[in-house]
């Protein structure tokens, strides 16, 4: 299959992904948007809102010549250097994080903009350097350095599962790009060691550790979320109690329409949609990751790689999640969940994407002209 078919394909699939996410959305908050706001609207009508500035910023990503767009990647990453420390300071704190600036209504996550401009700066470095990968201290320690910080700024607010997710796509890219595998080994294990120090030094992370391992331990506490997913999702069956009749969205779920809206499309549709949504989210990946490999160019190699890990990883996280295979970790559904920074951010990677594929487009074509 052509770049052309692929990315055709892709739009089809971003496309029903998020016509799903708004009808979910829609059916999943109007109860809590009432209750709250006296307006049952209120989150399908942000969650519009928020696809319509995604589709705007993506025109522009578009638009923006890729040489420019490739020379961006450091001063995004410098950027959110400086968002992610403004953050910590001055963001007001919900739940005991700091991750968010308040502007009116909306809500801004700059680590979730963060990750891109990560990949970036990654797929930059390494389409430049790639050669030295295999020299520790001169190839692999400045990418890993930069990964390091931004991911220390994120621990602070605190966030230790975006943290961990852009740990994983610097190491997927540097795997990809050929590091030494002992080095990646090496990195890998000190980086579970950091992670069972954070663990066990924060008492709500050994909770939800706890509720993972049996969350009937304590139903009413740490295993009330989880549990209530398990409901939501074995009363769907195979086909569903039918679209806006869920009960586990009547106060029952929390973050029914977030990080949890997987459950509700379980009991809502059941098998049949639960099933549907992971044949889109592994064809995005499959095509995606097409893409990926077709491109000659490195740097669109990598950007692409590292884009649709991230989008991948994000949705893989979040069904197990939802599922019980892993902890309760607040990520949303990529194209689905109601969340405006993210849906942003997602649309953004899509179309860098789209514009990756088409540049490894003209570049084959250049290559084979040359030859």
């Amino acid at each position: 299959m052509s770049q052309k078919a692929l990315r055709q394909l892709l739009l089809v699939i971003i496309a029903a992904l998020m016509s799903l996410g708004i009808v979910a959305v829609y059916s999943a908050s109007g109860m809590a948007a009432e209750a709250s706001y006296g307006d049952g609207l209120r989150f399908v009508k942000q969650h519009l809102l928020s696809i319509a500035l995604g589709l705007s910023l993506s025109l522009g990503c578009l638009l923006v010549p890729y040489q420019r767009l490739r020379g961006a990647g450091r001063w995004l990453v410098l950027a959110g250097i400086i968002a992610l420390a403004l953050v910590v300071v001055l963001g007001p704190e919900v739940g005991g994080a700091k991750r968010w600036f308040r502007l009116g209504r909306w809500s801004i996550q700059p680590s979730e903009f963060v990750q891109v401009a990560l990949i970036l700066y990654l797929a930059d470095l390494l389409a430049r350097r790639g050669d030295s990968l295999q020299d520790f201290w001169r190839g692999l320690l400045p990418p890993l350095l930069v990964t390091g910080m931004l991911a220390g700024l994120v621990l602070l607010q605190p966030d230790l599962g975006t943290a961990i997710a852009m740990g994983l796509i610097a190491l997927l890219l540097l795997a990809v790009a050929k590091a030494r595998w002992q080095h990646l080994l090496l990195i890998a294990g000190l980086a579970v060691v950091v992670l069972g120090f954070l663990i066990a030094g924060a008492e709500y992370r050994r909770r939800r550790i706890l509720a993972f391992l049996d969350p009937w331990q304590d139903p009413q506490g740490a295993g009330y979320q989880i549990l209530q997913s398990y409901f939501a999702l074995a009363s769907g069956q195979l086909a569903g109690v039918g679209l806006g009749a869920s009960m586990q969205k009547l106060f029952y779920l929390p973050s029914a329409h977030t990080d949890f809206i997987f459950a509700i499309l379980g009991e809502e549709l059941g098998f049949i949609g639960t099933t549907a949504v992971i044949v889109l989210l592994g064809l995005f990946l499959t095509c995606g990751l097409r893409i990926a490999t077709l491109a000659q160019d490195p740097f669109s190699k990598y950007l692409v790689t590292g884009l649709v890990g991230m989008i991948g990883l994000e949705g893989i996280i979040n069904l197990a999640v939802v599922t019980g295979l892993l902890p309760t970790k607040g990520l949303p559904l990529p194209l689905i969940s109601y969340g405006g920074t993210s849906m942003v951010v997602n649309l953004v990677a899509c179309a860098l994407i789209m514009q990756a594929s088409r540049q490894a487009e003209r570049y084959s074509g250049e290559y084979s002209l040359s030859r």
